[in-house]
């Protein structure tokens, strides 16, 4: 495998130069102890990203820890006490501080720990190479399992034996595919996605919302396509979406850069059925399953005709949203029905500079004040000229808002 971009050394400098990073240091820096930057923030600092979250490891026990961030004037926050972990808000900034830990037991679900004082240990701990990289006060790289040869390599790697981690902890699994989406190149590792499809079945004992929270992640890194795509051809994409995926309309959709609601919706919705299950399956939440619902109503509104024009597309827009109906265009883009005329994809493009939809140009005043009764007449009225509306393409100027009001006054008729 060719290796990618050097690896930005000057990127640790500027992570240790980070005001939390300095005022953390410093604030645990006490004879005999050691604290040390590790994880996805060493890693991301080395491929020339900032990541959002910052975290230590550290020789200290939590009540030393805290003790340390008083002295210092520090707020400390005791999130994760039984694993070791306090937060600290550093010039408004969490950090989290993990008093080193060895695995006494694990059912791979939940770990029982034990606090130690060896950094190699609490790397090979860890799930993956990449992510077992720390970094001293000193500017220090310390890298005892071959991290940065994988990064510069695009590998993606359990450390020691790839089973053994999963046996750990299952959710590490999708942490595979994802994590070689978003820092992988050519082809997983061979020995961990065998390990992977082996430990198939372990995906069931996990929580639906970890399952969902890591697939979604996936879904938005840069090689989700090619991840999704073996997740498929492996049958593990069945036991995470409860369906069979729409590869095709997931490739679609990322490249006209739809977002991860609608990325999930091109891969496994095609009715509403699909998106209640996929609710269950991952406990998506309200906002999500309403995009994936929306987007099932607009598909198959769209498929009811054999092509899309400018009018069919301001009326799907108008029914079902601009997100829904732009996820459908995308994913269904170069398939036989419906067929997408150039006037769809002007409208479209015209919606998304307004970030607006068509509003019906009527309400239920214009039918009282024009004589009709208020009540159920009006209702009834207004469906009519809604029809109407959305049949001549949503017009909305003055000589369509007269029509559709005439129309209205003769639908409320009793």
């Amino acid at each position: 495998m060719d290796a990618g971009p050097p690896l930005d050394r000057a990127g640790l400098e500027r992570l240790l130069a980070r005001e939390a990073v300095r005022t953390a240091l410093a604030a645990l820096a006490i004879p005999g102890a050691e604290t040390r930057l590790v994880g996805g923030c060493v890693r991301d600092a080395l491929l020339g990203t900032q990541a959002a979250d910052v975290d230590f490891a550290t020789t200290l026990l939590p009540a030393e820890v805290i003790a340390c961030a008083k002295r210092a004037g520090l707020k400390a926050v005791p999130t994760g006490i039984a694993h070791g972990t306090v937060t600290l808000v550093v010039a408004s900034e969490p950090v989290e501080v993990t008093t080193l830990r060895e695995d006494v037991e694990t059912d791979g679900r939940h770990a029982l720990v034990r606090f130690g004082g060896d950094f190699r240990r609490d790397a090979e701990r860890r799930d993956f190479t990449v992510n077992a990289l720390s970094l001293g006060a000193d500017a220090q790289l310390h890298d005892t399992t071959g991290g940065v040869a994988d990064l510069e390599q695009g590998r993606v790697r359990f450390i020691g034996d790839p089973a053994a981690r999963i046996r750990e902890d299952a959710l590490r699994i999708l942490r595979f595919f994802r994590f070689h989406a978003r820092f992988g190149r050519g082809a997983p590792d061979a020995a961990g996605l065998s390990a992977c499809v082996s430990a198939r079945e372990s995906l069931g004992r996990l929580s639906h919302e970890r399952v969902r929270a890591e697939f979604l992640k996936l879904l938005a890194a840069p090689g989700a396509l090619a991840m999704v795509e073996t997740l498929s051809e492996t049958g593990l994409l069945a036991r995470i979406t409860g369906g069979v995926g729409e590869v095709g309309r997931l490739s679609r959709s990322m490249a006209a850069g739809e977002g991860v609601p609608m990325r999930l919706a091109a891969l496994a919705v095609a009715s509403r059925e699909d998106a209640a299950r996929l609710q269950d399956r991952l406990r998506l939440s309200k906002a999500e399953f309403a995009a994936l619902s929306a987007y099932a109503d607009a598909l198959a509104a769209s498929q009811s005709r054999t092509e899309i024009g400018g009018d069919g597309l301001r009326a799907l827009a108008a029914e079902h949203g601009l997100a829904a109906v732009s996820g459908v265009l995308a994913a269904v883009a170069g398939e036989p029905r419906p067929a997408i005329a150039g006037t769809a994809r002007e409208a479209l493009a015209a919606l998304r500079r307004t970030g607006t939809v068509p509003v019906l140009p009527l309400a239920g005043a214009d039918l009282v004040a024009a004589g009709v009764p208020a009540g159920p007449r009006v209702g009834r009225g207004l469906d009519a000229a809604r029809r109407l509306w959305l049949d001549r393409g949503c017009p909305v100027d003055p000589d369509s808002v007269a029509a559709l009001l005439a129309h209205a006054i003769r639908a409320a008729e009793p």
